[in-house]
This record gives C-alpha cells, structure tokens and sequence, in this order.
C-alpha cells in the first residue's frame, strides 16, 4: 500500500477507533489482524532478513521451531504494536517467549531493552526458564510491582520507605473500633475496597463520590473514615503498600523528565501478560514505560477477565485497535489442553461473552461427553460425584471440584472426609472463623450446641444475611453458620466438638495431597484432567450478589473459566434451581427430569443394566456411558429415534453414534 494509501487507511481506522469500546469490538469480531500499513518503527525495520541471526544462540535452538501458523504470525511481528488474544489453553506462554527470543535472535532488540511484565512472580519465573532454554538470559521480567520498587529505588531512594506486607492487620487495628455488627467484618474485605479505590487512582477524598453507585462491605461513610484512618497510619508510621508503589512510581515519571528519559534509553521493548487484567494504575505505569513508542505485545483473554473487585476490566485489551489503528491483531484458537468435547460445550458459551470472539479448536482426539446432571438433593448430588471420583482413572491429583466461594467448598471437604478421599487447596479450619472459635472453646466443657452458638453470635453471627457482604464476610458467616450447625448435630461437650472437627475437615497440613478443592478465582491459570462444577445453581453462580449485567457477566465468564480447566473428563451438575448459564450451554431439562437415585422405572431399569453390562465392556465406570440422570430422561421421553434421541440432555454426536442404535433397541 503506497503513503497515501496507508494515510487513508489510518485516517479512517483512527475516526473507527474514536467510537472507543464499540468500534473495539467491531474489529475483533470482523477478525482484523493489521491494517498494512507500517508504523515508524516498523519501516525502519523493513528490508532486514529476521532469519539471518536466528542462529545467534546455536543452530540447535530456534525460537520459531514448532509453533503453529498463528503462534509463528505473532512471534515474527517484532516490531510495533500487537495484540495477541489467547483463548484458554492455546500456548500464550509459549506464544510470548518465542517473540522475545526471535526479537533477540533476529536483532530487533538486545535482551538488557526487553521488559516482560508477568502478574505474578512464578509466572516471571517460568518465562526466564523458558527463555534461558532458547539461549535467552538478561531479559528483566517480573510484575508490576517489583519493577516499580526496583525504579525507586534507582531513581528515588528517598521516596521508599518500609513495604508493608499486608493490609490486613492494620486495617483489622481500625475495624475494631467500629461499632457492631461492622466491627467483625474481615479486614480481608476492608483491604478489598481499598485496593479498588487505589487501584482506580482514587484517594480517600474522593472516596465517597466515586463510590455513590457501589456497596462497599461496611456503610460507605464508615468505609470512608476507615480509608482515611489507613492511610494515616500508614503514612506516620513510614509504610508503603503494594498499590503506593505503583502511584509514586507514576509520580516519578510524571514529574522527573531526566528520570523517564533515562529509563526509556534502557528499555526499548515491552510485553504484558494476562493484559485482560490490568487495571487503571497499572496502565498509567504502563503508559509511562512506553512514552511515545509503539514497541509494545499484549497477549490476555477478556474471555478470562474475573477479577473487576480489584479494578481489572478487560478495557484495555479490548480498546488496543483505538489506541493502536495499525497494531497487529492475532488471535490463538487452537487449544492444546482439552478434548473436542470439553471445547464443544465451553463454546457454547461464547455467543454471550461479548469481546474478542474466539472459538477454541481442539488439537487433541475425541474423549468423553461432558456430564451435565441434574439431582434431586444436594446429599445425592455429592454422593454421586464421591462415586465417580472413587471410579475416575486420574490420580486425585488430577481431580478438581471448582466453586464459587470457599463456603460452599466446605460442603466438600465435609463429604470427602466422610468418603476417605483426601483432598488439598481448602480447609473450614484454616479460615478465620473456625480457627478463633476452636482457640476458644478447645477446653470448654459447656454443652457444644449452646456453647458453639453463643460463641458465634459473639462473633458477629448473623442468622440472616444482608445483602451484599464483602466475599470474605460471607464466607465467614457461612463458616460460623456450618459450625452452629455441626454442632447442633453434635453429642457432648464444646472440647470434644473441637477435636471432632479436627478429625473430620483437618486436610493433613501444608503437605497434604489428593484431590483439588479450589474457588474458580484460584483455579484460574491451572488445568486438570477432571474438573466437577457441582452447585449450578441460581444464587451460587452467578452469585447471590451480582445483580448488573456487568457482573452477570462476570459470572458467566467464571463459569467458562472453570470448564476450560479440564484436560478429558467434565462434571457440571446441580441441585437447587438449575443457574441460567446451564440453559446457556444448551441443556434445560425439565424439573420433573430430577428424581432421587432410587427412582427407578422399569424401562430406566432396563437401561441400567445395558449401561453397566457396555461399560465392562468398554472397560470405562458406568457414569461414563451415560449418567443416571440421562436414563432416567431416555426413558421418560421414549425416542423413537436417533433424532429424537440426540434433543435428550447428556447424549452428545459422539455418545449419540456410539450408544444410540443400542438404546434405541432396548426401548
């Protein structure tokens, strides 16, 4: 494309662009990747052989080896602005380091110009692994945060004073002069506010306008002067948190133009992972690093974009063509981690995730059909999920029941103690609650339902829970309420409850193995061969407290989260009022299709004795034929069928051409 040309082009990408968000969104769904056009830094490039150094670290090693044609788009672009929008599971990691290492390789950049900023420390650390693996070392990698401390420390000695490691005790020091019920909210909550008002560039005295339209854990007011008392203290007592070292950071470069100059003859290249998570104070930084250059790789998933409490959206991502009319977009759809049938299901949901559409396409061969479950109870909600785990072929390692909230993983650490299946990542005594009422009554000889009770009204429990308690205060609540439960159920005294409750939740310390129990917050990044969403349910997810559409949609994006976690085998299932999400992925049984396990009619009797005979046959546990709640829908509804057959819930093409003529004969 000639200048004139590429002036057009960028003139008329620039006025789409001008229309923010919409104009975003507009091109990523018609899937644009560049203009054609080149920036300054990119014609400055142009004519040189990118292949001629990629030797540079030894023939043996080449950093473009083994990608596929997208991974290899986004890894030779080494110049100017891109974008690349990872679905889950399709190599970002890989995608990233390989660009860094062909950026050095073909001469783009020394490794001392390149800064990769990771979110969290281990991430930074497996980039610098992977990198040193290509031949790669000096590049500087790590978050947000250890960068900024480490340019005050450079550039402003005297700005540093004592990180402060935590909010939680000193804001737990002020919560308690509030007056009840507020002064035992966690100070886990109060530092979540905080963090959200600082992260959004925010100081106390705006504190109270910028919130008008949130509900913040404690009266806004009294959220208000807590903020204020915080930074007071923290200021006399000569401490800094987390988010202060950002802002002086960016006041540093705002103000000391030798000091931005310095820095930017440094560094003359960056990359940011998990991009979709950048909040406002982050991205001033950010903009500050780059100063007028486009040298700039994002790689995120707005997809994946759940944690807007701290002030993340996915905004930034999404706003890159505005910002940037000639970036090169790419987007990752091939996905490495799950079977064709994990994916099917997942992308049913990406109709409803707005953004950056992108459709993940299976790598790996056929495995089995998601289990998508209705049950009558939770009691045989659970069972059934003991029974499949007991069956599963993974290691218990490999096995994880994601939630929403730690709360209701209790439920689970409760039935997999019962069960004798060990399990790792949450413990009801490792928490707040628990852990101070058993300091209290470990010698207490009262009768446990009176004393436990009495306890944890002194705590502050609540028997009827007001709207919108921070996490971790419904999270504590729902812990003081199971334990006035347990102990209402329980014979003897408050001592011996204690040491009850050891024995039944206490998952074996910090070395402790077996099955993964993990919110769908913490699950994010990780992967497992089998993953149970059990409690689909309306109040759970989305959650009782996401009320916007904004936050709805949030929860959706939890909800496709948790399934791309899983590598083979896929469990959703519920028990209350199925969540509007399972209607979402296709599946809508009917109330009357949820029936106890004992339920059985004649012709369900039938299927289940095909179902176990084919699956000795197969060599495979029962449920992976078809789960009891599909007979039960089979031989409710009496296809007649293929057809008819493949409109039940749970019998998908690859079940359907499996089982179907079987089924089909025995009805």
């Amino acid at each position: 494309m000639d200048a004139t040309g590429c002036a057009r082009a960028a003139s008329a990408q620039a006025r789409a662009g001008s229309k923010a968000e919409s104009a975003s969104a507009a091109v990523f769904t018609s899937r644009a990747t560049s203009s054609g056009c080149e920036t300054t830094s990119q014609r400055a490039y142009r004519g040189r052989d990118l292949h001629v150094r990629r030797h540079r670290y030894g023939d043996s090693v080449d950093p473009l080896a083994d990608l596929n044609p997208e991974q290899r788009r986004a890894a030779e672009a080494v110049r100017g602005p891109v974008c690349i929008l990872a679905g889950a599971g399709t190599g970002k990691t890989t995608t990233i380091t390989r660009r860094i290492a062909y950026q050095v390789a073909a001469g783009a950049f020394d490794p001392t110009q390149i800064m990769a900023v990771t979110f969290t420390d281990k991430a930074g650390g497996e980039l610098r692994t992977r990198l040193a693996a290509l031949g790669v070392t000096r590049v500087r990698a790590g978050t947000f945060h250890s960068a900024a401390l480490r340019q005050l420390r450079h550039f402003a000695p005297g700005e540093l004073g004592r990180i402060l490691p935590s909010k939680a005790l000193l804001l737990r020091q002020i919560g308690n002069r509030l007056r009840a019920p507020y002064k035992f909210r966690p100070a886990g909550d109060l530092a979540a506010e905080i963090e959200w008002a600082k992260n959004r560039r925010i100081g106390p005295e705006r504190y109270l306008d910028a919130a008008e339209d949130r509900e913040p854990p404690i009266p806004a007011d009294l959220m208000a002067r807590v903020y204020v008392d915080y930074e007071r203290r923290k200021e006399a007592d000569g401490l800094l948190d987390f988010e202060d070292l950002l802002e002086r950071a960016v006041r540093l470069f705002e103000n000391d133009d030798r000091a931005a100059a310095t820095f930017r003859a440094q560094y003359r290249a960056f990359t940011v992972d998990e991009y979709q998570d950048v909040n406002l104070l982050q991205q001033a930084l950010l903009d500050l690093w780059l100063g007028d250059r486009d040298d700039l790789c994002v790689v995120g998933d707005d997809y994946q974009s759940i944690y807007a409490f701290t002030g993340a959206g996915p905004e930034h991502l999404l706003g890159v063509p505005a910002r940037f009319p000639h970036a090169t977009v790419v987007r990752l759809e091939e996905n490495y981690r799950s079977t064709p049938q994990v994916l099917a299901l997942a992308n049913r949901l990406v109709p409803r995730l707005g953004g950056a559409e992108k459709v993940l396409r299976p790598t790996l061969v056929d495995g089995l059909e998601p289990v998508v479950a209705a049950f009558a109870s939770p009691a045989d909600e659970s069972a059934a999920l003991v029974e499949v785990i007991r069956a599963a072929p993974p290691p218990l390692e490999e096995i994880a029941i994601l939630c929403r909230t730690n709360a209701r993983l209790t439920d689970f650490e409760e039935v997999l103690h019962e069960a004798g299946i060990p399990f790792q990542g949450s413990s009801l005594l490792d928490r707040d609650a628990a852990r101070r009422l058993m300091r209290r009554l470990e010698r207490d000889d009262r009768e446990a339902t009176d004393a436990v009770r009495s306890a944890a009204v002194e705590s502050g429990w609540l028997e009827q829970l007001p709207d919108k308690l921070g996490e971790r205060e419904l999270v504590r609540q729902n812990d003081l309420a199971r334990l006035v439960a347990l102990a209402a159920a329980f014979e003897g005294d408050a001592a011996a409850f204690v040491a009850d409750l050891r024995r039944r939740f206490d998952p074996g310390g910090d070395g402790a193995r077996g099955v993964n129990l993990l919110t769908l917050h913490r699950a994010k990044g990780l992967e497992f061969d089998a993953v149970f969403l059990p409690r689909l349910e309306e109040k759970e997810l989305p959650s009782r407290q996401a009320r916007t559409p904004a936050e709805i949609d949030e929860e959706r994006r939890l909800l496709y989260v948790g399934m791309t976690r899983a590598k083979r085998t896929l469990w959703l299932s519920w028990s209350g009022k199925r969540s509007r999400f399972v209607a979402e992925l296709g599946h809508a049984p009917a109330e009357g299709a949820v029936r106890s396990k004992q339920e059985w009619t004649p012709t369900a009797e039938r299927l289940r004795a095909w179902r176990l005979e084919r699956a000795r046959e197969d060599g495979v546990p029962p449920y992976v034929v078809f789960h009891d709640t599909v007979l039960h829908a089979i031989a409710d509804a009496q296809p007649t069928s293929l057809g008819e057959l493949s409109q039940i819930a749970g019998v998908g093409p690859a079940k359907l051409e499996r089982y179907g003529d079987a089924v089909l004969a025995l009805l």
